[in-house]
């Protein structure tokens, strides 16, 4: 299977759902035994699996991330974001699939999104006198539709998935990540750090270079879940791709809220 920048399809296995199943050896054993009936193969994934799932998490993501936006409780923000954290490295290093901590997770990363909306929304109300819940809609929006454009980019064949490519979206995601630390570590130090955060022009750069990354990561996501579907892995794997793709949405989600909120302060 080719690489992803998605640490959560790294869990895929490279082999076909039926490859571990040795059929060559089955049958009817030592002489004087009883037949040995062959393994069962268990059902191998396919497209319907994957959307069933990934609907599963972002729909409840959008429940718990709805209930706090409403509810006010942007204070489950940081402790939200923690909690994702570990639940993403567990999902991440566990090796056998675990649909609750799935589930777990989408329903943290939705308390995370609905705070860290809350906060944004009542800080671009008090710059501007309203308009928070226009820009949260508008990302969400915005979200929904970069998914769907590159979902029609990878099927129609746009865009081809080329190991170079692959390089060259992991590299720079590498390279964007190195830069927000810095840019974080900087800000101990100085008022704003470099610069990639603070609502300028070098921010509004960076904001859409991130866009970007994030959105061709969906095409390695789709890649990647298409080569597993193809190679017959188990169904029970379709949990893994819904975590990958929930982990990129969270991402350009965050990234075109934060930039909408750059243009508020005009």
């Amino acid at each position: 299977m080719r690489t992803t920048s998605n640490p959560a399809f790294k869990n895929l296995p490279t082999n076909g759902g039926y490859a571990n199943f040795n059929y060559g050896q089955g049958g009817f054993g030592a002489p004087g035994q009883a037949p040995v009936a062959p393994p069962q193969a268990t059902r191998p994934m396919t497209i319907d699996d994957v959307v069933t799932k990934t609907a599963i998490t972002l729909a409840l993501t959008v429940a718990t991330g709805a209930a706090t936006y409403i509810s006010g409780l942007y204070a489950l923000a940081l402790p939200a974001a923690i909690i994702g954290l570990v639940l993403s490295l567990v999902i991440i290093f566990k090796k056998k699939v675990s649909p609750a901590l799935v589930i777990a997770y989408a329903a943290v990363e939705g308390v995370f999104l609905g705070g860290i909306s809350y906060v944004i929304g009542g800080a671009v109300n008090n710059f501007t006198g309203g308009g928070g819940s226009g820009i949260i809609m508008q990302a969400i929006a915005g979200t929904m539709g970069v998914f769907a454009a590159m979902l029609v980019v990878y099927k129609t064949g746009a865009v081809r998935v080329t190991p170079k490519l692959t390089k060259w979206i992991i590299g720079a995601a590498a390279g964007v990540a190195i830069l927000m630390l810095v840019n974080l570590v900087a800000g101990f130090f100085t008022a704003g750090g470099l610069g990639l955060r603070d609502g300028g022009p070098i921010a509004i750069v960076f904001s859409l270079v991130c866009i970007g990354i994030a959105a061709f990561s969906f095409l390695l996501d789709f890649d990647a879940a298409d080569k597993a579907i193809k190679s017959g892995v188990d169904a029970k794997f379709a949990w893994y791709v819904a975590f990958g793709l929930m982990t990129t949405l969270v991402w350009l989600y965050l990234e075109i809220l934060r930039l909408l909120s750059y243009f508020q302060n005009d």
